[in-house]
């Protein structure tokens, strides 16, 4: 099943330049598109990499000898189409900063520090029914440098794949009542409201397992009206 979907409204996704969000500025095409041919890797190429998906790589906190530290937190939810049918047998690959918001890469040079036992990558496959669950870290906000003063809301990035990258989609999944919502120009590009509140998880008692993880869900759907905002090629 293909994850190609159209482009039914722009309020739905960031804007390719929105002026507060300075770097897509330097980002953004500022000429006409050019269509290129697909080539046959292009249309075919690997979905899941070099190795198979292993049980382990949707648990975050349990890549290390040690544990993480931070907030251990559930995430589950389900990959739909646009009729709210099951997309089973996905890959999902999430990446995220860890507590003190900082991501495990040599470019980031927020001051916070690492944690020896938490890379903050996962990934699993969807089930027969489209639910796919991970364990880890909730994730700290940090300064991007965008303006004065700026920080990013906590979030969890999200890439899907479908039968080849040409349809990989990727999104951002927020938390709840993050106060930081206002003031991030990312967040803020997507124009329409209820578009937006389709990036925000929701607290979920169910999923929570005592004295151990709260829990959160998060479904994703790939086209349609309710379709979940995707990120532009620009997206930090």
């Amino acid at each position: 099943m293909s994850l190609i979907f159209p482009r039914t409204g722009l309020k739905a996704h960031p804007l390719n330049n929105a002026p507060e969000y300075r770097s897509t500025l330097k980002r953004a095409p500022s000429q006409p598109l050019i269509l290129l041919p697909h080539t046959l890797s292009e249309t075919s190429g690997p979905v899941f990499g070099h190795s198979a998906v292993a049980e382990g790589d949707s648990d975050l906190t349990r890549q290390h000898a040690g544990e993480p530290l931070g907030e251990r937190i559930i995430v589950t939810g389900r990959v739909l189409d646009e009729g709210g049918r099951p997309v089973p047998h996905t890959l999902i690959e999430i990446w995220q900063a860890n507590a003190g918001g900082r991501y495990v890469h040599v470019k980031d040079q927020h001051p916070a520090p690492l944690d020896p036992n938490f890379t903050g990558a996962g990934r699993a496959l969807t089930d027969a029914e489209g639910r796919y669950r991970f364990v880890t870290i909730k994730p700290g906000a940090y300064p991007w440098r965008n303006h004065h003063n700026a920080w990013r809301p906590a979030h969890i990035h999200f890439s899907l794949f479908g039968p080849s990258f040409l349809s990989r989609v990727i999104t951002q999944m927020y938390f709840p009542g993050d106060p930081l919502f206002p003031f991030d120009p990312i967040f803020q590009s997507i124009t329409d409201a209820r578009a937006r509140e389709r990036l925000i998880s929701r607290f979920d008692l169910d999923t929570t397992e005592p004295e151990w993880a709260l829990g959160y869900q998060f479904d994703i759907v790939l086209r349609g009206r309710e379709m979940t905002p995707t990120e532009e090629p620009h997206e930090h």
